[in-house]
């Protein structure tokens, strides 16, 4: 969503014995191996490289300065062409579409119309249109589906404020006082998540802007199913889920107002609805908190393989994971996190890693711009186990715009060095982000060196195997103590992949570890990236500062 996060969220089956490891400084026996399962089931979605894109950012078609869909058709062949031979697209397997629909805002999160395109971004023709473009390409389409609240000027609240007999009154929460809850996130906030209008008060957790949806009236959860049923008609292939965790409200504090049982109740059965519309659609969940949290939003798998609530959920604690390696260049609390994944996420899950998104200070920003550091995030995420998503722009290492809101996240996307960045021929809806006359797609594209040549490489040697891009994961890095380096197995069958990452500045050496097999077949390897060596307790490597090699075993 388009908030303050600063204060509103908390800091936050087995693979066959294939391999043993023994890295260097770890007591073989002293821990038992981590080990994610690969995901479950056929879907795309386990899988699938994901890229999100806020159209109003992306590509202009009409000169008003503000992206659109046609806009975004222009641009499809630079992240997935169709041709899976070709190498100078991205490769991308899916779009996440930041809201769309009719809003008053620039970012959309407070719908008024759940069935109409925003203007400034086209029609409902153009987005079947883009639907069938990107799926001619090989690439599926999701929605950001907004359903905690809606914007206050939706007819359906204007409706309900109207009178207390308003056929629509019970659509929203409703008080005749001020019942003086505080937002779950902060407590001790001196604002009430209850808001005074025509004599009454209604709930709204985030603002009074956006009224929460009484998701406990029976006529508002079919309305939400007949919506999503609506736009997988015309095309889409699932939907992102805003706010998951603040679904239906029971009372006041944490317990009352997140992660309810109310709420995964509601998830099972909109998930189970959405399976018998589209049994491949996919839904993402927004759960912004700790693992153990997260890991129930996924349901149970008993009778649904990767579980039965939500197939995907982003993973934020990953993402400050995967961050600080890059920032400090130490993999343990990657390790510990992937530990921790073990013991708490259903086996046969997919996990939605990612670095950043549009409510995150930009990566580039993050690392100062550091190339290397901006090399080593990207290899993390792309050679982790499940669905990966990307934000766009971070594959040429777009910065944060210069204020300090959250348009600065949202900034055009810089296609060349020109003033609008070959964003529009107009005058962008907002200023482009500082260097983006150096950090531009066109000046990337046809440098092998460059930080976009690195995310197509990845993206495509991920694609070119299995166990890269469907396996299981055994982490080979120790959990105990600091790690210059990170290394795990990526296995699907009789597939095994050996993944290395060196985090630091200095050339290191990982290992020795124990495979079954040997390194055969280089999958990706950057300069001065050597083959693993036998010596007399196992396999080790040396790789370079900031490295990255992947290797199939035979």
């Amino acid at each position: 969503m388009t908030r303050s996060r600063s204060s509103r969220f908390l800091p936050l089956l087995a693979l066959s014995a294939c391999i043993s490891s023994t890295p260097t400084g770890h007591e073989p026996g002293s821990l038992p191996p981590v080990e994610l399962a690969a995901p479950a089931g056929p879907e795309w979605y386990r899988h699938a490289v994901f890229y999100e894109v806020f159209v109003r950012s992306f590509q202009d078609s009409n000169g008003d300065g503000k992206g659109d869909l046609p806009g975004l058709i222009s641009r499809l062949d630079y992240l997935n062409d169709g041709d899976p031979s070709t190498t100078t697209d991205l490769g991308v397997d899916a779009l996440w579409l930041m809201p769309v629909f009719a809003s008053p805002s620039y970012h959309g999160y407070d719908v008024t119309d759940y069935e109409r395109i925003h203007p400034d971004y086209g029609t409902n023709e153009d987005f079947e249109r883009l639907c069938a473009e990107a799926h001619r390409r090989g690439m599926r389409v999701i929605l950001d589906l907004v359903i905690n609240h809606t914007s206050s000027q939706h007819p359906w609240f204007v409706d309900a404020a109207s009178s207390p007999g308003s056929a629509k009154r019970d659509w929203y929460l409703w008080s005749d006082t001020d019942l003086g809850w505080r937002p779950p996130w902060d407590l001790y906030a001196k604002g009430s998540t209850w808001h005074e209008l025509n004599g009454a008060y209604y709930y709204g957790v985030f603002w009074g802007g956006m009224p929460d949806l009484n998701m406990q009236t029976p006529a508002v959860r079919e309305e939400i199913k007949r919506i999503a049923s609506f736009w997988l008609g015309k095309g889409a292939d699932g939907f992102r889920l805003d706010a998951a965790r603040y679904l239906i409200e029971t009372g006041a504090g944490v317990q009352g107002q997140a992660d309810t049982p109310e709420t995964h109740a509601f998830w099972k059965e909109f998930s189970a609805y959405v399976r018998g519309v589209k049994p491949d659609a996919v839904l993402v969940g927004e759960s912004w908190t700790t693992t153990p949290i997260i890991a129930t939003y996924y349901g149970t798998t008993a009778q649904v393989p990767g579980g039965d609530e939500l197939p995907l959920n982003f993973n934020f604690p990953m993402a400050e994971e995967l961050m600080g390696a890059a920032r400090s260049s130490d993999g343990n609390g990657l390790a510990l996190k992937l530990a921790e994944m073990r013991s708490r996420y259903p086996a046969g899950v997919a996990d939605a890693p990612f670095l950043t998104n549009h409510d995150h200070v930009r990566v580039a920003t993050q690392l100062s711009g550091d190339k290397a550091r901006l090399s080593t995030a990207a290899a993390l995420l792309l050679t982790l186990q499940g669905s990966p998503f990307l934000y766009y722009g971070e594959e040429v290492g777009m910065a944060n715009g210069t204020t300090n809101n959250d348009e600065a996240k949202r900034t055009p996307m810089a296609w060349d060095a020109s003033a609008s960045g070959g964003f529009t021929s107009g005058s962008p809806w907002f200023s482009l982000s500082p260097g983006h006359e150096g950090t531009n797609v066109a000046a990337q594209t046809k440098d092998p060196g460059s930080l976009l040549s690195r995310y197509r490489s990845l993206i495509h040697a991920r694609h070119a195997s299995d166990a890269l891009s469907r396996g299981g994961l055994r982490l080979l890095t120790s959990t105990q103590g600091r790690s210059p380096t990170v290394a795990f197995l990526r296995v699907l069958g009789d597939e095994r992949v050996l993944v290395v990452h060196n985090l630091t500045d200095d050339a290191q050496t990982a290992g020795p570890f124990e495979l079954e097999g040997e390194p055969a077949e280089v999958l990706f390897g950057d300069a001065g990236v050597g083959s693993p060596v036998r010596n007399g307790s196992g396999w080790s490597v040396t790789l370079p500062a900031r490295a990255t090699g992947l290797w199939r075993l035979r």
